[in-house]
């Protein structure tokens, strides 16, 4: 407690210097005021993490300061002094907002012990508030890695649907980022303060899943020794997200269709019908489509899902984005580990440029934070990394080549990249890391005009931002 500041109004001396030499052998620095006006200045104008209040103040008696009080510093725990007599008034104070109140005469003890349980509580709400702020920094838009038209395109509509409450389906491989957008959209939403809640729908067979989701009651089933909230419950003036929704059982998906519509759901084993607001975000690798042409998933709750779709694109058709990629892991995990690695080197980091991660951005991450382990010096080398295609380590031995002239193997390079890029220039020229007007050069250079260019030298690209 040392270092926390009490502030004791009371118009009685004795009961301030009283109060006073209690709270400051329990470590507390203590400010004193006589009456409501002086008071509420001090309250305003200080640094206080509790007040003390009598009620039975002259003039702007303790009623008046605590409700003036809660206007101006509404987290700022206040504890009332009252007597026997005055109870009534005691319990008017509570419902104004009071933390808890302390009879005439003291018990010592317990004033050391309420004063310690109010400012534990501030303590709490401050860390609280402090935590939900670093969530909003940390799942901000202008935090979004990747050029790339569709990752700018999926997060551009992502901050323009986050300020209502439409549902939204986010479709993507495993891997691509899904869970990290929905909590972009919830923690960029006036939703933010409330709950985000995951359900991983794929992890759980049909009766534990829904159980999950919607809760029981003690003894709705063998096992159910006591009530339990389901996701929704929890989520509630928050956010839930269904990760896999693809994997739902019909049985399952009747029930969620019934939250989608009307907003009302029972518990497992109950008969009292709940109402919850709640913004559902879903995702999904599968292609509900498909699910949909062969009856595996049910047309009326895609529709339902389905207000808005944002798909995030897998990483082998985003190279572009793979450096700035692996800079941000390498520092996230440098930091992480105290090492000093600064960089990677470019043979290094064509690899990561060859590879078709099947394992996305997760795989990627993976890859970088093994190699920051194993790296001892300031630059990761192709040593320090591991694929799952094991044919893209870097050999111990050097392996015989046929002799090529450089024209031929930038001629051959070149046109690998471009082939990736779906003959894309603008992507192709900033994954070899010229401007275009030079990747042009090149392809009138070697040739590579004819079924590789073609006549749009932008073919395949994304006009939206």
């Amino acid at each position: 407690m040392s270092g926390k500041q009490v502030l004791i109004v009371d118009d009685d001396e004795k009961i301030r210097s009283v109060l006073a030499e209690c709270l400051t052998e329990g470590g507390y620095r203590v400010s004193l005021a006589q009456d409501g006006k002086e008071g509420l200045r001090a309250a305003l104008l200080g640094d206080a993490d509790l007040v003390i209040l009598d009620l039975s103040l002259p003039g702007f008696d303790g009623l008046e300061l605590l409700r003036s009080l809660k206007e101006s510093k509404p987290d700022l725990p206040v504890i009332i002094i009252t007597g026997y007599a005055s109870m009534q008034s005691a319990l008017q104070a509570m419902k104004l907002g009071a933390y808890d109140y302390i009879t005439k005469p003291f018990d010592l003890d317990h004033v050391q012990l309420v004063a310690e349980h109010a400012a534990q509580r501030r303590r709490l709400i401050h860390e609280n508030t402090y935590l939900k702020n670093e969530l909003r920094v940390r799942y901000g838009f202008d935090n979004v890695i990747g050029r790339s038209p569709q990752v700018q395109k999926a997060y551009v509509l992502a901050a323009k649907v986050a300020d209502s409450s439409a549902s939204v389906l986010i479709l993507g491989e495993t891997g691509t980022g899904k869970e990290y957008l929905a909590r972009t959209i919830h923690y960029q939403s006036p939703r933010a303060d409330g709950p985000f809640v995951k359900v991983s729908c794929a992890a759980l067979p049909e009766p534990l899943l829904e159980s999950e989701l919607f809760g029981h009651e003690k003894g709705a089933f063998t096992g159910a020794i006591a009530r339990r909230l389901g996701r929704f419950e929890l989520a509630d003036a928050g956010t839930v997200f269904l990760d896999e929704i693809g994997d739902t059982t019909p049985a399952t998906q009747v029930k969620l269709l019934r939250v989608l519509q009307e907003k009302k759901f029972e518990r497992l084993g109950g008969n009292e019908t709940l109402t919850l607001d709640v913004r559902v975000i879903a995702a999904t690798n599968r292609d509900l489509k498909q699910a949909l042409a062969d009856k595996s998933f049910r047309e009326d709750l895609y529709y339902r899902l389905n207000v808005i779709t944002i798909s995030i694109p897998p990483l082998r058709d985003r190279l572009e984005d793979i450096p700035e990629l692996v800079n941000h892991f390498i520092r996230k995990y440098s930091e992480d580990t105290g090492k000093n690695i600064e960089q990677i080197s470019p043979d290094g980091m064509a690899p990561l440029q060859r590879y078709s991660w099947p394992g996305n951005i997760r795989e990627l991450e993976n890859c970088i934070e093994r190699a920051v382990i194993l790296c001892n010096g300031s630059t990761i080398q192709p040593q320090h990394l591991l694929f799952s295609d094991h044919s893209l380590q870097a050999p111990s031995t050097p392996p015989q080549i046929e002799p090529r002239t450089l024209q031929e193997v930038e001629k051959e390079h070149v046109a690998k990249v471009l082939e990736r890029c779906d003959r894309n220039q603008t992507r192709a020229a900033s994954v070899l890391g010229i401007d275009r007007k030079t990747l042009r050069n090149k392809i009138r250079e070697f040739g590579l005009g004819t079924g590789i260019a073609g006549s749009n030298p932008d073919h395949g690209a994304q006009t939206h931002r």
